[in-house]
């Protein structure tokens, strides 16, 4: 006990004697106070309070509904099937790419295959699953003359969310199965094991610590998304956050909606201690500095490299089919049962969409250097700086993040909408819900960097009598620019694709692009809708490249160079 309040008081101390730190983490904690604890700790209010009383009766009264339990139970059942077909699909690409000896096109092909997804609305692969396997689907109707196929359920919701999500599996599990060292594959094959004999008692058990946390991660992912179940699952399998959006939506039920927000609150936060737990093993460490020169991947037999190239091929003409679908799709007068050509679709979105392409735009535009800037900030905070409530401000800052959106947009909802802090309707509640959910990125890149910089060019900094504020804009921020950049492309991505969150928080003042999609598709107007998911996708390639150039034009000599801005 004493020496924890040594380190303490002398934290305190050391930011006493800097005020530019001073006003920074005041500043910090004032915003994350309000845009992160503040909505949660109104969510919990109201699930556990009626009358200003402390009651169970509300949590009591959803659990007793059996739809509500069925919906919870098909969830966790999901979520927990996109985790394990997703994960493999991950590390079957990730394998591919790294131990197969693939040339450079062919890996940058695979990398390919797994951006189109990350970089369009989450349920754009809904969409194509209705235009190829729909009452009029392309394939089921066109192709086979199947009539009345039904595309709605557990296995084509399973399906969209697998190929949605996959890429975040593969992002995860890349970089762990290239820090392998052949050599250690290789000591095993001097003694005499086979190739299967390595992978299996080598090689995969030293990713475990990587597929558990690419697991959580697209489990997470299945537990946030509502829109994919809201197109393609069906009253027959209703699952939490669209059952949450409809309660609020359709019954104009807050507190009901609170309440279910809360039981999805419970298995998220389990994955995210989990995901922290697995995060912070250092099991799948192979690289000390001792080994000596690398050997060439000997993981998989020549010959072998052909079939799984094939099969990640087939799979990635898959994922491209439903991409130049929706294109089709946004140029024919109505897929499925009139292919004339046609730009109508295109006009509707600018004319009639003109308003919600705008809006998101402007709400992307603010949030993107906003989200990149807090994310730089605190990483480089809770990395290089010692001052009281540095682990917490790092844990709170990574919250909204953690949580699914469903309940991100929901705590918003109800604390922003009345007075003393009425932000409901507004473009600031919407950049900010997009700036504390997805600043994170940029934060875990910040700190990833700034552990390689050496300290003593900081140090060296301030012995000439620069002070932090200095220091920090003059010699650590240019260091660090690929953090940034990274931080500025997820935020920016995540605001021109993301719905689960601020579906809650549009209204007639500003919308948003995905929010247009979904009710276009709602009303079954899927040409619009294709022809908008489209744009988005062009939009999204078109900054990208743009962040691309800015980031090669302005990194400094000695800072790390980035490989993709969607990694982490």
């Amino acid at each position: 006990m004493t020496r924890i309040a040594t380190n303490t008081s002398s934290g305190l101390r050391r930011l006493l004697q800097d005020p530019a730190l001073v006003a920074s983490v005041l500043i910090l904690w004032v915003l994350l106070g309000l845009f992160v604890l503040f909505p949660l700790a109104w969510l919990l209010l109201r699930t556990f309070t009626e009358g200003g009383v402390f009651t169970l009766g509300n949590l009591v009264t959803i659990l007793k509904d059996p739809n509500h339990r069925q919906s919870f139970w098909n969830s966790l059942l999901l979520a927990t099937l996109v985790g394990l077909t997703g994960t493999a699909l991950g590390f079957f690409f990730a394998f591919t790419a790294v131990r197969a000896n693939l040339s450079k096109a062919w890996g940058t092909v695979l990398d390919a295959a797994c951006l189109l997804p990350l970089i369009s609305p989450p349920f754009t692969t809904a969409i194509a699953m209705i235009f190829s396997f729909g009452p009029r689907g392309l394939i089921t109707y066109h192709l086979f003359g199947i009539k009345g196929f039904t595309v709605y359920g557990l296995g084509s919701t399973l399906f969209s969310e697998m190929l949605t999500f996959f890429p975040i599996a593969y992002l995860t599990l890349k970089p762990i199965l290239n820090g392998i060292d052949p050599n250690v594959e290789d000591m095993a094959f001097s003694l005499g094991s086979s190739r299967w004999r390595v992978f299996r008692t080598v090689t995969l058990p030293l990713t475990v610590p990587g597929l558990a946390n690419a697991f959580l991660l697209l489990f997470a992912a299945s537990l946030a998304d509502f829109a994919t179940p809201l197109i393609l699952a069906g009253n027959a399998f209703p699952v939490l956050p669209t059952q949450a959006y409809l309660q609020i939506t359709g019954l104009f039920d807050l507190k009901g909606g609170a309440v279910l927000s809360f039981v999805l609150l419970v298995p998220a936060m389990i994955v995210y201690l989990l995901q922290r737990y697995w995060v912070s093993r250092k099991s799948y460490v192979t690289i000390t500095g001792k080994a000596g020169a690398r050997t060439s991947v000997k993981s998989v037999a020549p010959w072998a490299r052909y079939p799984l190239l094939a099969i990640c091929l087939l799979m990635a003409a898959g994922i491209l089919y439903f991409y130049l679908l929706l294109l089709y799709a946004s140029v024919v007068m109505a897929l499925g049962a009139n292919h004339a050509w046609t730009l109508q679709h295109y006009r509707v979105i600018f004319t009639d969409g003109l308003k919600a392409i705008r809006d998101t735009l402007v709400i992307a535009g603010f949030g993107m250097p906003l989200g990149g800037l807090f994310g730089i900030l605190v990483g480089y905070l809770v990395t290089k700086k010692v001052f009281p409530g540095r682990q917490a401000m790092e844990i709170v800052s990574m919250m909204n993040y953690a949580l699914p959106g469903t309940i991100v947009g929901i705590a918003y909802l109800m604390a922003f909408n009345d007075p003393p802090i009425e932000l409901t309707g507004t473009a600031l509640i919407i950049v900010a819900c997009y700036v504390f959910r997805y600043s994170p990125t940029g934060i875990r890149a910040t700190v990833a960097t700034l552990q390689q910089i050496d300290p003593s060019i900081e140090e060296a900094s301030q012995g000439l009598g620069a002070g932090s504020g200095t220091t920090f804009r003059r010699i650590t921020l240019p260091l660090i620019l690929p953090a940034f950049f990274a931080g500025l492309g997820v935020v920016f991505i995540r605001s021109m694709t993301a719905i689960s969150a601020t579906i809650f928080l549009v209204s007639i003042h500003w919308t948003l692009i995905t929010v247009r999609i979904l009710e276009n598709i709602t009303e079954l107007s899927l040409g619009p809708a294709a022809a908008f998911s489209v744009l988005v996708v062009v939009i999204v390639f078109a900054v990208i490249a743009l962040i691309g150039l800015a980031l090669r034009r302005f990194r400094a000599a000695g800072a790390l160079e980035v490989t993709s801005i969607l990694g982490g």
